[in-house]
């Protein structure tokens, strides 16, 4: 008998056993879904926007979900900060190596029930969608997060690695409770952010195209510009006219365009968009992933709103202020600029900046509160890679995985800032535009809950054992 022969039946056994394992950990991802559905109707139902002080009130609905799974009371803790709060949980290892951090935030952006369809503050579920706000950003990550413990916990898990789940209460707003949550646990190995990555959908066909994992993010600040002039009666105008003058100051911001920027991170992102993504705008990703200062493909992205972020610094006027009375000439006023900066460029040099573009010497450009924290991007670890990469492809085995970059902010923002390399790796395949996060109606595929209970498990288990 030849050795290949010989080993037949023992690779035979081993694909059974294997086969044996997928299912126990299937029937295992299926029955968390409905404590899973329970946890998310409730935590939809706790209206978590800013002012309303239901922020710790939901964490402590987490915190019980936590200890009655068997989390030790000592080891679950929830830290107030001003109205809101941030819920922190660990999951004690064998203390092998430095503990890895799970982020996620429990605050909502504000919605009205008059602009809704449905309330959003009620779980629904229709066609194929769960509706509510938070749906998307990020409740079901949050309690996808927390379920996943739970079930490790009944599982016996014994990780090399403290997890500690890092749920802060003030993402939307001033990040204050992950400010405090950054000084307190920034000696990690790493950490993953739920809030940020994820997967891609053809917006035609609903197929998978692209996986993305969030290893940079841009650095946010707000510059106010404002102008001054004496006043004085309306039926008397003059020259100096603060509101004229600050037009043309936006003018001038409206238009000019910073430099185009790369990265490993946005090169190896638009090269794998580009693949998968129609027309001139998948051929313009391709072509300035290969030649950045391919000026003609430079355009092209940068007239697309989702695109321009990706490749240069952005500033745009979001608030004007001006005047103080209906019949008296403008004594002041002002504007502010939000600035979405690449990673690796100073405020400061952004600050210079906008002073040359707006050539105004009686404007004083000044940089708003909370100072910026500088977000620099992420090393691409190989085991976080490879267990992700692993994650997705057992449900979508062909997709790309590559690294990106967020234009927006994130609570990775301050752990990145400390000195610990963070991840965006929200479970969810979503169409781009489809979940109208901080929009109207906000939603996200029901599918989405039961993948991210996979996707989740098998991440914390391969990085953690």
């Amino acid at each position: 008998m030849s050795a290949t022969r010989a080993l037949r039946p023992a690779i035979a056994a081993a694909l059974i056993f294997c086969a044996g394992i997928g299912q126990t950990y299937a029937a295992s991802t299926a029955e968390a879904l409905p404590e899973t559905m329970s946890m998310l109707k409730h935590a939809i139902g706790v209206h978590t926007s800013e002012g309303q002080h239901q922020v710790p009130v939901l964490a402590a609905y987490l915190a019980d979900k936590l200890k009655a799974g068997g989390f030790a009371a000592s080891d679950v803790e929830i830290i107030p900060v001003g109205e809101t709060a941030a819920l922190v949980a660990r999951y004690r290892g064998t203390g092998e190596g430095k503990p890895i951090l799970l982020s996620g935030h429990m605050d909502v952006v504000a919605a009205k029930r008059e602009d809704w369809t449905r309330d959003p503050f009620t779980l629904v579920e229709e066609n194929g969608y769960l509706y509510g706000r938070g749906s998307a950003d990020m409740k079901t990550a949050v309690v996808v997060m927390v379920e996943t413990l739970i079930r490790l916990k009944r599982e016996g898990f014994k990780p090399r690695h403290d997890l500690i789940l890092l749920l802060s209460g003030d993402e939307e707003t001033a990040m204050a409770s992950t400010l405090e949550l950054a000084k307190r646990y920034h000696d990690a190995e790493f950490l993953l952010n739920a809030d940020a990555g994820g997967g891609t959908l053809d917006p035609a066909t609903g197929k998978p195209t692209v996986y993305e994992i969030q290893a940079a993010e841009k650095t946010y600040a707000d510059f106010q510009i404002a102008l001054t002039s004496a006043g004085g009666h309306s039926s008397e105008p003059d020259a100096h006219n603060a509101i004229y003058r600050l037009a043309r100051v936006i003018d001038r911001v409206a238009a000019y365009q910073f430099p185009p920027m790369i990265n490993d991170i946005t090169r190896g992102s638009l090269h794998a968009s580009g693949a998968h993504t129609p027309g001139k705008l998948g051929a313009a990703m391709t072509r300035f992933a290969a030649h950045p200062d391919d000026a003609a493909a430079a355009a092209t992205l940068s007239a697309d709103p989702a695109y321009v972020g990706q490749i240069r610094t952005t500033c745009v006027a979001t608030m004007l202020n001006g005047g103080h009375a209906l019949n008296a000439l403008p004594q002041s006023a002002s504007v502010n600029i939000n600035c979405r900066i690449f990673p690796g460029t100073p405020v400061a040099s952004v600050h210079d900046t906008l002073i040359k573009v707006i050539a105004d010497k009686t404007a004083t450009v000044t940089v708003l509160p909370p100072t910026p924290v500088a977000s620099p991007a992420s090393p691409l670890r190989n085991d976080v890679i490879a267990a992700i990469t692993d994650a997705v492809h057992q449900r979508y085995p062909h997709v790309e995985v590559v690294p990106g970059m967020s234009a927006g902010a994130s609570d990775s923002m301050y752990f990145r800032n400390a000195g610990v390399p963070s991840y965006g790796i929200d479970a969810s395949f979503t169409k781009p535009d489809d979940t109208f996060a901080h929009g109207l109606n906000e939603k996200l595929p029901a599918s989405e809950v039961e993948a991210g209970l996979a996707f989740w498990h098998r991440v914390l288990v391969q990085l953690a054992k």
